[in-house]
């Protein structure tokens, strides 16, 4: 059972014919935040599983396809489980489309190869950056959501967090690693999920997000099976492990999170929902400390201190913003 299952706030009859009875509120809201900390653990272990993955030989086009087609299988079977297979209108398959390219191919390519060049809580640090490019990218779509001063300084803050594990050197690793290589794709997959998010929050309301979620996960997984065929081949040779990594990281990392996000969606205010995002990075530190050996060094320290705060100013004007937008 999902830790969100039966959180449907509406009445439901007990089996002695009494009053129904309406679930706690401390119930209700045990249930979304355990369902916010299972969705935060999935996506900041994806990295550790990467990682995993990659030194068990794996290639990484290879680990790419086969995370995200294992997801498609996985969604399409939620999908026709729960009778929501249907002809999806023109706006979701377009929506559907770019989100396969943007928020899941490109950006699973780009961190994928990041991680082969630095220790998942480093690239976890730098995927903190995505609400930042989220506000730029609103700020050039979206006439609702201009930069303030308040996010601008967020923004600045941020990037001078990047900027400090740049100049640190440091990758995570106890040897190895090329940091600056890890950074550009960490910051253009950053971009690429920022500018998608934004996209599909800019069409809101013109297509089903079933319907999509089904459209991305396909599209993106026939996308990286070409693609690996084409560069990497026909996989053999994986290791169980490697086979237990990557079950674990289309399963556990990429669908349950993907599932567990959309349904609190329909629960909780974005507002709420984007303290996942303070909980990933921790995950991803913590994780690849106790599971993978990996270090942590004082660049990231300093520079994971400053995008954290960038964050933090960036939400906190957004907050705000939208607490002036609604009428008294």
């Amino acid at each position: 059972m999902s830790p969100l299952e039966g959180s449907n706030p509406s009445l439901s009859a007990t089996q002695d014919g009494a009053s129904p009875r309406r679930p706690s509120l401390a119930g209700m809201q045990l249930r979304y935040w355990v369902g916010m900390m299972v969705a935060a653990f999935g996506w900041g272990t994806g990295g550790l599983a990467v990682r995993a993955a990659l030194e068990e030989g794996v290639g990484a086009w290879t680990v790419v396809a086969l995370r995200i087609g294992i997801a498609a299988v996985a969604v399409a079977a939620l999908l026709a489980a729960q009778r929501k297979l249907a002809k999806p209108s023109a706006m979701s398959v377009r929506v559907g489309l770019v989100m396969a390219l943007f928020n899941l191919a490109i950006p699973y390519v780009l961190f994928t190869f990041a991680y082969d060049n630095a220790s998942a809580g480093f690239v976890g640090l730098l995927s903190a950056l995505i609400p930042l490019a989220t506000a730029i990218f609103a700020n050039a779509m979206l006439p609702a959501e201009p930069l303030t001063a308040a996010k601008i300084t967020g923004l600045a803050v941020g990037f001078v967090g990047v900027g400090a594990l740049l100049l640190s050197g440091d990758s995570g690793l106890a040897s190895g690693g090329r940091p600056l290589l890890s950074i550009v794709l960490s910051v253009l997959s950053v971009a690429s999920i920022g500018y998608a998010g934004v996209y599909a929050k800019k069409h809101s309301g013109e297509y089903d997000p079933t319907a999509i979620t089904g459209i991305q996960f396909l599209v993106a997984g026939l996308l990286m099976f070409v693609t690996m065929l084409a560069i990497e081949g026909v996989p053999s040779g994986i290791s169980g492990a490697g086979w237990a990594m990557l079950l674990y990281a289309a399963l556990v990392s990429t669908v349950l999170p993907f599932t567990i996000f959309y349904r609190l969606v329909a629960h909780l205010q974005a507002t709420t929902l984007s303290l996942i995002g303070y909980m990933v990075p921790v995950v991803a530190l913590v994780g690849g400390v106790l599971v993978l050996s990996e270090q942590i060094q004082p660049g990231m320290v300093v520079g994971g201190i400053l995008i954290a705060f960038g964050v933090v100013l960036t939400d906190r004007a957004d907050r705000k913003a939208a607490a002036a937008a609604i009428p008294h």
